[in-house]
């Protein structure tokens, strides 16, 4: 019986794990710190990097001891100003390594925790910008709704933005696709409801391919769609930590830092 308590006792804690988007931000900052150095440490060179510090450092002395000999410090400035751009074109090559990577998991990380689903019995707004600039364009829009999710009011006209805003609300849980049609031709967008922890994409984008790698976890509409975006607006995910709610990028900064600063002193890698 004992044996059986601790196994579901493990077995929740992974679920907890899995499911708490706290949880989730601490292990990956103390995974991404510990990778980062790693990956600075095998790209960099380490040796060329600890002689250019340690040179600051005497230049830096140098500064404080002979600070009445005006020809010496002003030489100690020139050659710190060296040493230090010497020390960013050593480091400019391992930061790409270890920045590229770490932007694009962070891109896919704040799709799971920038954004909550939708509560059920909520209304939330879906907003659609249209490539015409016409009134006719914005009279042609229809919206097709699955059973679960029920227009609450009138679409409202916004000719200034060549928008058009619908208030909704859907009944339960779950996943649906709501559909746009226009000018004979229809394109979908994903309403995540719930309180799971689930992939959001809070815009669908027609081209705009940069835009759409950092803000769209969806596919591009059609180009000959005459709509250029389809939005709705979730509400935030705040973590939160000693009462207080925040985005989950600033824990993961600190955590990460914190982590990375503790492994290279472990590695004994120069930064």
């Amino acid at each position: 019986m004992a044996v059986a308590r601790h196994g579901v006792a493990i077995a929740a804690f992974k679920f907890l794990l899995l499911i708490s988007p706290l949880a989730i931000v601490v292990v990956l900052s103390v995974v991404v710190g510990s990778l980062m150095v790693v990956l600075f440490g095998y790209t960099s060179d380490q040796k060329a990097i600890a002689i250019t510090k340690d040179q600051v450092k005497a230049h830096l002395l140098a500064v404080r001891l002979y600070r009445d000999q005006i020809p010496v410090v002003m030489s100690s400035y020139g050659k710190i100003l060296r040493g230090t751009g010497r020390y960013l074109k050593l480091s400019f090559k391992p930061l790409l390594w270890v920045i590229v990577p770490i932007t694009l998991l962070m891109v896919q990380v704040d799709r799971y925790l920038g954004a909550a689903p939708l509560p059920p019995n909520l209304p939330f707004l879906l907003t659609v910008h249209l490539t015409g600039q016409t009134s006719d364009a914005l009279n042609d829009v229809t919206l097709v709704l699955p059973p679960e999710i029920a227009m609450t009011a009138p679409p409202v006209h916004v000719p200034a933005e060549n928008a058009i805003v619908w208030r909704l609300v859907a009944s339960k849980e779950g996943k649906y696709d709501v559909k746009i049609a226009a000018a004979g031709q229809s394109a979908a967008k994903t309403v995540r409801v719930g309180s799971d922890l689930a992939r959001i994409s809070t815009v669908r984008l027609r081209g705009q391919f940069w835009e759409r790698m950092f803000s769209s976890a969806e596919p591009a509409l059609p180009e000959n769609f005459p709509v250029d975006s389809i939005s709705i607006n979730y509400p935030d995910r705040d973590i939160e930590i000693a009462g207080y709610g925040m985005n989950w990028i600033w824990p993961f900064f600190i955590l990460s830092m914190v982590a990375g600063f503790i492994f290279k002193e472990i590695r004994g890698i120069r930064i």
